[in-house]
């Protein structure tokens, strides 16, 4: 492989690990801005009243958005795959 193909496979794996963790990251920011929201409005300040819908949000988020992932992720390995069977 040259240079240039392992600089492409490298910026394709970015953009998988961008598209697989961003369905997540945006729901749990979400989350606890809502929370925080929340918070802010009412003075109550327990610390675990953050952890506790953030992650039954992120779980379900992550069940629903599993195929996705799969797909994704699949893709990128068929490509490395092909790249390493290809020399």
């Amino acid at each position: 492989m040259t240079g240039a193909e392992v600089l492409d496979i490298a910026r394709q794996g970015i953009w998988t690990l961008l598209l697989v963790s961003s369905p997540l990251m945006i729901v749990g920011l979400v989350v606890g801005v809502g929370i925080a929201l929340v918070q802010a409005l009412t003075q109550v300040q327990e610390i675990t009243l953050v952890f506790v819908p953030k992650i039954l949000v992120i779980f379900l988020t992550m069940i629903v958005t599993l195929p996705f992932m799969a797909q994704v992720l699949g893709n990128y390995m068929t490509e490395v795959m092909s790249h390493i069977a290809g020399g």
